[in-house]
């Protein structure tokens, strides 16, 4: 291999969702970019790939990402992976993909596990268009960005954790409305999988009375006129 980069998307629960080039190009790359590398050595050693391993992930990255640069124009090739899902997408490899581009280095992102894209699907909410929004600010533009998404037209998809759900379903229900249509899914590809389509106002209801696990996907009607 020529020196480049690679984006590989991880399973975001089964391990059974790698696709089998996933797994080649992690085996035969020079060095693999792990966000933890504690989390990723299971999946490493579940499909038998000892390629050595370096961390690279958001505390980092502004640091490490000109070293890794100039080892792929030397002639080295790099594997990106996170915790779970696409590289870039709500995760570490945006910076490194960037650095990349500005100085002609080869650079490929491989298809595959993502999180947003079943739990849109199964929101049965309109998809032919959404905006992705991703995590919201904790503090600083979180109010802005509300009430500029209060007047969104499209489905929007945010991801949210589980210690944070309540607080994020509370401020959409105060800008949003409580009878928006929502989908809330969490523990997607894992045994105990749900997704919850109710109003913003009963999702909030819920949260208060379960205590959810897991990474959380939300999906939101858009305003209608």
């Amino acid at each position: 291999m020529a020196g480049r980069l690679y984006l590989i998307p991880t399973p975001i629960g089964n391990l059974g969702d790698i696709t089998y080039r996933s797994v080649e190009v992690l085996k035969n790359v020079d060095v693999i970019l792990a966000e933890d590398t504690r989390n990723s050595a299971k999946l490493l050693q579940h499909y038998d790939i000892t390629t050595p391993m370096h961390a690279h992930h958001a505390h980092n990255e502004h640091t490490t990402t000109d070293k890794i640069v100039n080892e792929i124009a030397q002639g080295k090739t790099f594997g990106l992976i996170t915790d779970a899902g696409t590289p870039g997408i709500s995760d570490p490899g945006f910076l490194l993909l960037r650095a990349c581009v500005e100085n002609k280095l080869d650079v490929e992102v491989l298809p595959g596990a993502t999180a947003f894209v079943p739990a849109l699907i199964l929101s049965a909410l309109p998809n032919h268009e959404f905006l992705f929004v991703g995590f919201l600010p904790v503090k600083k533009g979180r109010q802005t960005q509300l009430k500029k998404l209060a007047e969104e037209d499209r489905t929007m998809v945010f991801y949210e954790s589980p210690h944070k759900i309540g607080k994020t379903l509370k401020d959409l229900v105060e800008y949003f409305g409580g009878d928006r249509k929502a989908s809330l899914s969490r523990e997607l590809t894992k045994k105990f999988e749900e997704t919850l389509r109710y109003s913003l106002s009963e999702l909030l209801e819920i949260t208060k009375e379960r205590n959810l696990k897991g990474e959380m996907v939300l999906v939101v009607e858009g305003k209608t006129v």
